[in-house]
């Protein structure tokens, strides 16, 4: 695969992104939306957080890993933690890395 290749395909996401996601953003911006359709929507972006994060977490490798010894369960636990006490999310992520590291090398 050629360079040039690659950077047209990665050119053809991008338009093709733009092109799918930009119209219903404008249309919807200029609208006024009733208060309980605007308040649904203020859910899903911690609705696709939440299931990005308990599909890493509970699939680390594409495998269901439910396991009370998991560093990647543990890490989360203590993100969260150290995320309500802060309302930091770069302290939050950061302290999620150095302990996720920690807990790999302890738990394995």
């Amino acid at each position: 695969m050629s360079d040039a290749y690659v950077w047209a395909i990665i050119a053809g996401m991008a338009v093709s992104n733009f092109v799918v996601r930009y119209p219903p953003i404008a249309v919807l911006s200029r609208l006024e939306l009733p208060g309980w359709l605007t308040r649904w929507l203020s859910f899903v972006p911690v609705s696709v957080m939440a299931t990005l994060v308990v599909s890493a977490v509970a699939r680390p490798d594409g495998v269901w890993r439910v396991d009370i010894a998991s560093p990647y369960l543990w890490a989360a636990v203590f993100t969260g933690l150290v995320y309500w006490r802060s309302r930091s999310f770069l302290g939050a992520t950061a302290a999620g890395i150095v302990s996720f590291l920690a807990l790999r090398s302890v738990l394995g």
